[in-house]
C-alpha cells in the first residue's frame, strides 16, 4: 500500500506540471546550500545538539531535488545520531510571490548500536516570498521508519515552519523549526542561494 501510494504521487505530479506549464513565484528559488546548528528537545528531557547541512537544486521550474545530513549528539552521552534525507520537490506558482509545494524523500536514521531505519516523508505547504528580503514557508507532513517496532514512535504527522532573511540575493540567514508528536527540532545558519 505504501509503495503503491508513492508510485502514484510520483506519476501525478509529473502530469499535473505538464498540463499547466507554472514556475517558481517571484523572489523565490530551490538553488540553494546552507549549514548550521541544529538541536532537537525530545520527550523525557532527551535533547541533543549538533550541526546540519543541506541544499536544492531546481531540475526544472517545477521540480527541484533536495538532500540533508544533520549529526546531533544527544545530551550528557557519547550517542550521535546521524539522520538524513534525499528526494524531490513540486512548486507551483499560486500567486506571484507564492508557490504550492509538495515533497516526498527517503528519511534515513542511524543511532548505532544496530538502530538504523529507513524510512520516507511526505509533505506539503506553501512558501512565499513575504517581502523583498523575507522568505517563509509552513509545510504539514508525514514520516514513516520501517523501525519493526524498535522506536516508539515509527510513524507520525508534523509540522514545518522556516523562514530566510536575505542580506541581498546570494545571501542569508536561515531557520527552520520542526514539531512533531513529542519533540521539536530546528536549524539556524547562513544560506547561499544561487
Amino acid at each position: 500500500m505504501k509503495n503503491s501510494l508513492i508510485a502514484a504521487a510520483l506519476l501525478a505530479v509529473p502530469a499535473l506540471a505538464l498540463a499547466t506549464g507554472a514556475s517558481a513565484a517571484d523572489g523565490v528559488s530551490y538553488n540553494y546550500v546552507q549549514g548550521g546548528y541544529a538541536a532537537t528537545n525530545g520527550d523525557g528531557n532527551v535533547d541533543a545538539d549538533g550541526w546540519a547541512i543541506d541544499g536544492s537544486v531546481a531540475v526544472h521550474p517545477n521540480f527541484h531535488l533536495f538532500g540533508a545530513f544533520n549529526q546531533q549528539e544527544i545530551d550528557n552521552t557519547n550517542i550521535d545520531i546521524d539522520q538524513w534525507r534525499a528526494g524531490v520537490g513540486y512548486n507551483h506558482e499560486i500567486s506571484p510571490r507564492v508557490d504550492l509545494l509538495t515533497r516526498i524523500a527517503y528519511e534515513k536514521f542511524d543511532a548505532g548500536s544496530n538502530l538504523d531505519f529507513d524510512g520516507y516523508s511526505v509533505e506539503a505547504g506553501a512558501r512565499a516570498a513575504l517581502t523583498n528580503n523575507l522568505e517563509g514557508y509552513a509545510l504539514a507532513g508525514y514520516e514513516n521508519y520501517d523501525s519493526n517496532g524498535l522506536l516508539a514512535d515509527d510513524s507520525n504527522f508534523y509540522g514545518r515552519l522556516g523562514a530566510q532573511w536575505k542580506f541581498n540575493q546570494n545571501w542569508g540567514v536561515s531557520g527552520d523549526v520542526k514539531f512533531s508528536d513529542g519533540d521539536t527540532q530546528w536549524f539556524v545558519g547562513p544560506r547561499l542561494t544561487w
